[in-house]
């Protein structure tokens, strides 16, 4: 007993110091790609579906400039003013798409290498409330709520990027409400940040505050730290004009950009998750052809969104086990064309942290993935089908992100991790058990990840410690958290400076400055 008892301290205090990166046991990139929904001939068939969309239906509601750009490509206009694509069109885009593509963030140690089938995790959405679980109440989501979701993010070790969670519904103006976005996300996190703005002017005064914080345009474009989400095409098959704008100042401005297809099956999309599949690759393909038609190899991640519906009442089902399906053929497709993608998995239908936002949350992210995902989107905080963003949540999906990347990492099989000797010398004149060798103790935190907020006490410990509440203790978190971190990667001079020029909502106070 006193040497098990040993062990186990040993264990504890192995645990209790700060890892080195080499021997984490999850980094971003884990490689993913195990799993293909799709077999060979349905990749094939797939692919010649998409290609048939984009060269016989085509698109509505081109801008001008799209027009013209794509048809200087070789797409055509037709009578009925849809913007078809024949192969060849497609096929030279794919050819120029660029494929090498980093997501920096103003740290260099948050750097996301997109390529291949490297895996990252990033938040989304654009929810209208938040989800309370200490007040056990949804709420209207503000600029603060953005910018400590931020912060939250920011210290999540398997959070790789902070894209906007939440809209700002205590800004009125819609100007205000895009450049206080921008700010709140990139003054909460020194991450790789995600946005989207209204109108093609608000894109072009967000990239001179962001030349501002870069220290200059040059650094800017060398550096870009902010990616445009673009919602570029509204399914079916028809462009957002306004978007297409916002798509065309970001390009020009050296921002990377997301090609966002976000429909929902059985209702935007065809039923038939085939088709699904099929109708999203067309639009982010159509997308791609317009990036680089106005600068070839821009970089631009293809953003396979296909949502689900719960066809029994229309409702957006985001929990759902097709949804995962749905993205991971997705990335399948994504490989197939080796273009870098990502898609939305992770969200949660129920209202709070509970057994079912649990559920769904690990089933759809391992199913992203494993399939190989280079972001996953939306997977981490999002409740009611997107409507709601939890704080705390945050903290709870962190443990279950490293989880999802540990089993991505899958296992090593060499001469060492085999273990034949340790085998043998246990089994032949040792003590008969694994528990304080010293190959354990070495291997126990590259080999092993543990979760943060999870419990794995027995009963009777649980009990000596007071019966300890998951959700109450991310609750205590949040708060001990939102009072004393406060990044300062953004000096006061350049915030200064930010106030002096734009319309920021939020007082230094807000932010933990004086």
């Amino acid at each position: 007993m006193a040497r098990r008892s040993g062990g186990r301290q040993a264990r504890k205090e192995q645990r209790s110091r700060p890892l080195s990166e080499a021997i984490k046991p999850v980094r971003p990139g884990e490689t993913g790609g195990q799993y293909k929904p799709l077999t060979e001939a349905d990749t094939a068939a797939v692919n010649d579906n998409v290609f048939r969309i984009l060269a016989e239906v085509g698109f509505s509601d081109a801008t001008p400039h799209c027009i013209e750009a794509c048809t200087g490509a070789g797409a055509v206009l037709g009578n009925d003013g849809r913007l078809r694509m024949p192969r060849a069109v497609v096929e030279d885009a794919l050819h120029k798409a660029r494929r090498d593509l980093v997501l920096h963030g103003q740290h260099p140690r948050h750097d996301l290498q997109v390529s291949g089938r490297r895996v990252h995790f990033a938040t989304a959405g654009a929810a209208v409330m938040i989800a309370d679980p200490e007040n056990n109440r949804y709420r209207e989501s503000t600029a603060q709520d953005l910018y400590d979701l931020a912060r939250i993010a920011d210290s999540c070790e398997h959070i790789h990027m902070f894209q906007r969670m939440c809209v700002l519904r205590d800004v009125a103006d819609i100007y205000q409400m895009d450049i206080n976005t921008t700010w709140c996300a990139v003054m909460g996190t020194s991450k790789h940040v995600g946005s989207s703005w209204s109108e093609s002017r608000h894109v072009e005064k967000s990239l001179e505050m962001l030349h501002l914080i870069a220290g200059g345009e040059a650094q800017w474009r060398a550096r870009p730290f902010v990616s445009q989400s673009s919602c570029f095409v509204v399914p079916p098959m028809k462009f957002a004009q306004e978007a297409l704008e916002c798509l065309r100042v970001a390009v020009e401005g050296g921002m990377p950009v997301l090609l966002l297809s976000a429909g929902q099956a059985g209702a935007t999309t065809p039923a038939c998750l085939a088709g699904a599949v099929s109708q999203a690759w067309a639009e982010c393909l159509g997308g791609l052809v317009y990036v680089n038609a106005i600068q070839p190899g821009a970089p631009a991640i293809l953003g396979l969104w296909p949502f689900v519906s719960d066809l029994r009442t229309g409702a957006m089902s985001g929990g759902s086990p097709e949804q995962g399906l749905l993205s991971a053929a997705c990335m399948q497709l994504g490989h197939f064309y080796d273009l870098p993608c990502g898609t939305a998995c992770g969200m949660s239908d129920s209202k709070f942290p509970d057994f079912q936002a649990g559920a769904e949350r690990a089933s759809t992210l391992l199913a992203a993935a494993l399939s190989g995902a280079n972001i996953v989107y939306e997977s981490a905080g999002m409740y009611a089908s997107l409507l709601g963003a939890c704080p705390e949540s945050l903290l709870l999906d962190n443990d279950a992100i490293g989880a999802t990347l540990r089993v991505t990492r899958g296992i090593e099989v060499n001469p060492e991790t085999l273990s034949f000797e340790e085998i043998k010398q246990v089994c032949s004149g040792g003590e008969g058990h694994y528990l304080g060798s010293g190959h354990t103790l070495q291997v126990m935190q590259s080999e092993y990840i543990y979760p943060d907020f999870s419990n794995r006490d027995s009963p009777n410990v649980w009990e000596e410690n007071g019966k300890p509440v998951l959700l109450n203790r991310a609750i205590e978190k949040r708060r001990e958290l939102l009072g004393g971190y406060f990044p300062g990667h953004i000096s006061d001079a350049v915030e200064a400076r930010l106030r002096e020029e734009f319309p920021i909502f939020l007082s230094r106070e807000a932010i933990g400055r004086t």
